[in-house]
């Protein structure tokens, strides 16, 4: 398990407790992906709530996001809950359930297309962990996060590299945030069947890029991504709501193609967190 570095307590300024790293806790091998949360919970810093999202990725679609409580010593009850992404879908569908049935507290926070466009995907992610904790009903003793450090928490948080595999209630989170998310995604695709969205979730695959050439953008796709703005420009068609294009996006609208700001080389669409369904 690899916890990212944080910064010294000391440098952290009179509220540098809401952001500290965690006392140096034993982590019992044994324990698997309930170790770090087990430890944190042993040292009287819980109850530990886990958060992460689904869909950072996607060109179409909402960002969702989940924070969740797992009961301390309940780990038979989550016999091979791990990233969501690892499991079947009928897997997940499965651990959705037990997590819902199971977990101490819990939120979900979905983040809507328009507002994604407006304020960009990052943005929204950060705003969206916040709020998935701010909406528990009890307060977390301290937050685990998957990959990052999400600033302004109001408890001590710490990221964890890959911790919706390392950590189990990051992993419950996650199972919350994809299964919320796809089932939306699956609706969309009853609404707009052209796309495929049952099979890709919105994220950009060979055959969500081919039919984004043949039909163009609908309401539902992130026109502040360039593949997305570059397939409306080719049908002429305008953004439904208001987008704060970024400098790849923008390249497209200056230039009448995907291509890039003068005297700048190619901008390739971001390549950040693509995954498959």
């Amino acid at each position: 398990m690899t916890v990212a570095r944080q910064r010294r307590p000391g440098r952290l300024g009179r509220l540098g407790w809401l952001e500290s790293s965690p006392p140096r806790p034993v982590l019992r091998r044994e324990a698997g992906n309930w170790a770090l949360q087990s430890a944190l919970d042993r040292r009287g810093l819980g109850p530990v709530a886990g958060v992460d999202e689904a869909g950072r990725g996607a060109c179409a679609g909402p960002l969702v996001v989940a924070s969740c409580v797992l009961r301390p010593g309940d780990s038979a009850r989550f016999e091979g809950l791990t990233d969501s992404k690892l499991l079947t879908a009928a897997a997940r569908e499965r651990m959705y359930d037990q997590v819902i049935s199971r977990a101490l507290d819990f939120a979900i926070v979905v983040i809507p297309v328009e507002e994604v466009d407006v304020k960009g995907v990052h943005v929204c992610n950060i705003e969206g962990m916040r709020r998935a904790i701010a909406w528990l009903h009890n307060h977390p003793g301290y937050v685990l996060i998957d990959g990052f450090r999400v600033p302004g928490l109001t408890a001590p948080s710490i990221p964890v590299i890959k911790g919706d595999q390392a950590v189990a209630c990051v992993a419950a989170a996650s199972v919350l945030a994809k299964v919320t998310r796809d089932r939306m995604m699956a609706e969309l695709h009853e609404e707009f069947p052209q796309y495929g969205f049952d099979e890709h979730k919105g994220y950009c695959t060979g055959s969500h890029s081919a039919a984004l050439t043949v039909h163009g953008p609908s309401r539902v796709h992130r026109w502040s991504f360039v593949n997305v703005a570059s397939a409306g420009l080719a049908h002429g068609l305008r953004a439904p709501h208001p987008v704060a294009l970024s400098v790849a996006a923008a390249a497209v609208v200056q230039n009448g193609q995907v291509g890039s700001l003068p005297g700048q080389a190619p901008m390739p669409v971001d390549q950040e967190e693509r995954e498959t369904a």
